[in-house]
């Protein structure tokens, strides 16, 4: 499968009040005097070559302190294993999410700084005029990477380049028909406007570079450019924001604490273009948006998640988060939701669901191996669904951001609920399988 390549960004974030580096100047990062301009739809990537050594050697630094990596390994929680008594817990400078997340829109679409990390997540399937079908995945990544309480020690007056604020976004189109798959990412700074997060008269807009979202009461917006592709998609919510777990409070571990604020919109419909190999192809289909934020860290038990997000014909959608351990069971925190074609959610705990994998891939670029084909039961639903990839190689590496290998991709099904035969379409995420998370603490 041909496999599309993004360039190495121009430059990476450097510590805030640095000198500039001379002679380099990106839309996304501190490398001259003031930031680059760039016209909408210029691609804000340039040759590796024009990163300094000393750049590069800095910002994997950072990785190597944990900085940017955990972006993927946020929302699980406790150091503890799963029967054992918690620990006294450590004391967390960044903020932790209450019992009662109390989420109200628009105002929760933005951003909540004193949280350590947060996403906003878009994926679906679309389709253009002459049937080709397309997967497509835009997510933006916010990551604190100092407490709040540390603006006090900043001096006065602050540099306009310091920030607490670092974002990442990743991109991913699948060429479902022409059996292709192209992915993009970007990192930056949250600050001299740059990267961030702005709310205005009913509006949110998550923005990396010339990357974003915009969120409204009627859509969301999403436009991205890579090398390979562009999106240029409208996303219509089908049905009102979903609160996964109780009330958005969604718990991923042994401890009140170790929890997330969780919403989705789960059917919204798509309309819009993309742009790959010099073609604009208008499409249509149906997507699913996440948004989370938190502050709890993998559990060591833990070596990454599956993550389904599916469409059934019938209008109702199914979320299922399975907490992996070493053996490849799941564990306790595993939890899932059920949407009525009303819009009515049902919470689903552990208990309530199997997931057996009955096919594998292995990835000739990383070597790991993942599921690659599932048969999914909902005792409660009654349902009973065999899913599978769209495409194999849907592998995301991220060398040039969290430095996290993982599997993103389009899936589809059959099976029953209610003993009536349904059609599913939808996306999975596989993490852990090409390198444990806890080795990413």
């Amino acid at each position: 499968m041909a496999q599309g390549r993004t360039h190495r960004p121009l430059c990476f974030p450097e510590p805030s009040g640095s000198v500039p580096r001379n002679g380099a100047r990106s839309a996304f990062s501190q490398c001259g005097d003031k930031p680059r301009p760039y016209p909408r739809g210029e691609p804000v990537w340039e040759d590796a070559d024009h990163a300094s050594a000393l750049g590069r050697r800095r910002f994997f630094h950072r990785l190597s302190r944990g900085l940017i990596i955990p972006f993927l390994v946020l929302f699980v929680a406790a150091h503890v294993r799963e029967g054992v008594p918690a620990a006294e817990p450590s004391r967390n400078p960044y903020e932790v999410v209450p019992r009662d997340c109390r989420l109200q829109f628009p105002q929760d679409h933005g951003e909540h700084p004193g949280f350590q990390t947060e996403w906003w997540y878009y994926t679906g399937n679309v389709r253009s005029a002459s049937g080709e079908r397309f997967g497509f995945q835009l997510t933006f990544f916010r990551r604190q990477i100092a407490p709040s309480s540390e603006r006090d020690r900043w001096p006065h007056p602050a540099s306009a380049w310091r920030t607490q604020q670092v974002y990442v976004a990743h991109a991913a189109l699948s060429e479902l028909t022409a059996g292709r798959f192209h992915q993009g990412e970007a990192v930056s700074r949250g600050a001299v406007g740059l990267a961030g997060v702005k709310q205005a008269a009913g509006e949110t807009r998550v923005f990396l570079g010339n990357w974003e979202t915009r969120i409204t009461g009627e859509s969301h917006q999403l436009t991205a450019f890579t090398p390979d592709f562009d999106l240029h998609l409208n996303l219509a919510p089908h049905k009102p924001p979903v609160l996964h777990g109780d009330a958005g409070y969604s718990l991923k571990g042994s401890t009140p604490e170790k929890a997330s604020c969780y919403y989705s919109f789960t059917r919204m419909g798509v309309s819009g273009s993309l742009k790959v190999a010099g073609r604009v192809i208008p499409v249509s289909g149906s997507a699913w948006m996440d948004h989370e934020f938190s502050s709890a860290p993998l559990e060591a038990v833990y070596v990454g998640w599956d993550w389904f997000s599916l469409q059934l014909d019938d209008d109702t959608e199914l979320m299922l988060y399975c907490m992996r351990k070493k053996d490849g069971s799941f564990g306790i925190p595993s939890s899932g939701t059920f949407v009525d074609a009303s819009g009515k959610s049902t919470r689903l705990r552990r208990d309530d669901f199997q997931v057996d994998s009955l096919d594998s891939w292995k990835s000739p670029h990383s070597g790991a191996t993942y599921p690659s084909r599932w048969r999914l039961r909902v005792h409660p639903l009654q349902a009973d669904l065999e899913v599978e990839s769209n495409l194999s190689d849907q592998e995301l590496r991220t060398g040039e951001s969290t430095q996290v290998t993982y599997w993103e991709g389009s899936v589809s099904g059959r099976g029953t609920r209610l003993e009536k035969p349904v059609e599913v379409t939808g996306y999975v995420e596989l993490t852990g399988y090409a390198h444990p998370i806890e080795a990413l603490h």
